[in-house]
């Protein structure tokens, strides 16, 4: 019977150590995915960016809108394909062109990255917690352990304070990388906003002298 209770005891913590794992790994997925989102829907500078929107002006100027569609049709960025959305739409007006695709921008890039890092969150919350109920498990396995035996084998008694240990270590080993991790990604994500913010400001001033009000 004793050894069918700490059967059990063992079974339950490392069910705890592989949902920590889990966890670390759904967190760090999320971060990756994030980071690389923010790399591949921003321009690496202002300077860059500036570049891309002097060429984009020359060709609007020139009444070759087509062409200008389509150049920022070929890139994947969020202020080209703002920009193509904007062109491909100009028919319906300036104002609502403008609503388009800022709200365009909120749903498809930051409303996604937002999603993923919610999921971080989560992971951050929950992983001490996590780490908490293994120390609770290791906690009752070492009572047990007094409470079931006249003569108490440390070995026994040692493992049991182990897992009580290491999973709590381990669930703030998860945490607090994943915090500073977040809040990096979060400083990329906001430069990036305020990036596409400037450089929407400066095509729509472009792009309204060619449509309707």
């Amino acid at each position: 019977m004793l050894l069918a209770k700490l059967d059990v005891f063992t079974i339950v913590s490392m069910t705890v150590y592989l949902v920590l794992a889990f966890m670390a790994l759904w967190g760090l997925f999320c971060i990756v995915v994030v980071w690389m989102r923010v790399a591949q829907k921003r321009f690496r500078s202002e300077a860059q960016q500036g570049e891309f929107l002097e060429v984009l002006q020359e060709t609007i100027e020139q009444k070759r809108i087509d062409e200008a569609s389509e150049m920022c049709q070929e890139d994947a960025r969020a202020m080209p394909q703002l920009a193509h959305l904007a062109l491909e739409n100009r028919g319906i007006g300036y104002s609502k062109v403008r609503q388009l695709i800022l709200d365009r921008f909120q749903r498809d890039v930051l409303a996604d990255l937002e999603y993923r890092l919610s999921w971080v969150n989560t992971v951050i919350k929950s992983a001490p917690m996590v780490g908490l109920l293994g120390t609770v498990i290791g906690m009752m396995g070492a009572f047990r352990t007094l409470a079931t035996q006249e003569s108490v084998d440390p070995t026994l008694l040692a493992d049991d304070i182990n897992v009580a240990l290491r999973t709590t270590a381990c669930g703030l080993a998860i945490a607090i990388p994943l915090i500073m991790l977040m809040n990096s990604v979060t400083v990329r994500i906001r430069k990036m906003e305020d990036l596409v913010g400037a450089g929407l400001t400066r095509f729509l001033e472009i792009f309204k002298d060619f449509v309707k009000p």
